[in-house]
């Protein structure tokens, strides 16, 4: 037999074959009727001539409701009627899992849903093609990475997600319970990485959950998310951090581009894939090209949502979607971020993508006595942080790093709506289920 045919479930054997997978829609025309199968790969036509098949197969194949899970047994034939160029005649089917009517939300349905239905049954959603499409992509998004930073020479580590203390301190920590302790969900695994600069490690990476107890209700904003982040020795700046991401990121959007291009085509999406090097602005001036345009931010103050998205329009105005945002004030940024001597500021940036921040990082204050001031500065007990401070007491090299939200990343360059678009179960003050 000539054709080929990916599948859950195939088996071929002299012109026959047996396809398991979901229902996804019948058509009963009278003399014949036509059901569209799908399943991972994709779909598929089963004819059904009246006249020619058995009728109580008829009966039961034409019966079934949508979404039912069968497996069917027949001749495959050459169609020009069909997208695929064959058809299934069938001799025979089993149903594996009748499916409830109604239907919790359609597959194929041109009908709009809301978010919070959607994700009550993201079983279903997820069956939608240009759904499984984004998910399909953000795994080739993580492939990507560890492909990039293979190649740069990076070592991929795993770090505590229960700690005993914060990375950055703050209110946005979860607290849970440790046995007879408190202790609490990882912000990110940021102590932890630069304790392994220390070590020798000297470029590591972990691509890992990350957790914010933060109130915030919107379309960018969740309590758990996959952060990719990475930190590295002997850097001469903050730049060398830069750069790294720079290749990371580039890597990863070519990468789409070109091994994603069936799912892009699925979602009706394109990639562009930004120039290098990314343009690199100072925080003072963002501050003027959002004072420019009716901000009123003061020096010192925080860009926000919609300063970022200023930024953005500014930016896309010189045909520039990524672009480096350095030199924030120390005072915005954690205790391990290098002062800029001299000055308010810092040696620290993010990577914002088409008006919004998708990455923080900078240069890293390694020498003990200055990691302590600043620690102090920023109201927090060095007693508190004394299995991190211990490694910057025997020998610790400058170094920098990063952290990148992998479905901000995700839902930028894919123009998605909302970043619940892009996690299978999403977290948020609201949603704790399924």
């Amino acid at each position: 037999m000539a054709i080929v045919k990916k599948s859950s479930e195939v088996t071929v054997s002299d012109g026959t074959v047996a396809v398991g997978g979901w229902v996804q829609d019948i058509r009963n025309l009278g003399g014949i009727s036509f059901i569209t199968m799908r399943d991972r790969c994709g779909t598929y036509q089963v004819t059904m001539p009246k006249k020619k098949i058995d009728p109580e197969l008829f009966s039961m194949l034409t019966g079934l409701s949508r979404e039912t899970v069968v497996r069917i047994e027949g001749e495959v034939k050459e169609s020009n009627q069909t997208a695929t160029g064959w058809e299934i005649i069938p001799s025979a089917a089993e149903v594996i899992s009748p499916a409830g009517v109604p239907l919790p939300l359609g597959v194929v349905d041109k009908v709009n849903v809301e978010m919070d239905t959607r994700l009550n049954h993201r079983f279903m959603d997820v069956r939608k093609p240009e759904v499984k499409a984004i998910f399909e992509l953000k795994s080739l998004m993580v492939d990507l990475i560890e492909e990039a930073v293979r190649e740069m020479g990076f070592t991929r580590v795993y770090t505590p997600k229960i700690g005993a203390a914060g990375a950055e301190g703050g209110a946005e920590l979860f607290k849970v319970q440790y046995f007879d302790r408190p202790a609490y969900l990882a912000q990110s695994p940021q102590l932890y990485k630069q304790i392994l600069m220390s070590s020798g490690l000297d470029q590591v990476y972990e691509i890992g959950p990350a957790f914010r107890a933060e109130q915030s209700n919107t379309n960018r904003h969740v309590t758990e998310f996959i952060s990719f982040d990475g930190e590295m020795s002997w850097i001469s700046c903050q730049e060398d951090v830069m750069r790294a991401i720079e290749q990371v990121v580039d890597h990863v959007l070519t990468g789409l581009k070109e091994r994603g291009a069936r799912q892009l085509e699925v979602i009706g999406k394109e990639i562009n894939v930004p120039a290098r090097p990314y343009p690199i602005l100072t925080y003072s001036e963002c501050l003027a090209i959002v004072q420019a345009a009716g901000l009123l931010l003061k020096e010192g103050d925080d860009l926000g949502t919609e300063g970022e998205k200023i930024v953005g329009e500014h930016m896309a105005g010189k045909g520039c979607d990524l672009y480096f945002i350095a030199e924030y004030p120390e005072e915005a940024k954690p205790f391990y971020i290098m002062e800029k001597d001299g000055t308010p500021y810092s040696f620290s940036f993010d990577l914002d993508f088409k008006g919004q921040e998708i990455s923080s990082g900078g240069q890293r204050e390694h020498r003990y006595d200055r990691l302590v001031e600043r620690m102090q500065k920023k109201g927090l007990d060095p007693e508190d942080f004394e299995f991190y401070l211990e490694a910057f007491k025997y020998g610790m090299p400058p170094h920098g790093g990063w952290g990148i939200g992998i479905e901000r990343m995700l839902v930028k360059a894919l123009d998605l709506p909302n970043i619940r678009e892009a996690i299978l179960f999403p977290r948020d003050p609201a949603r704790l289920s399924p």
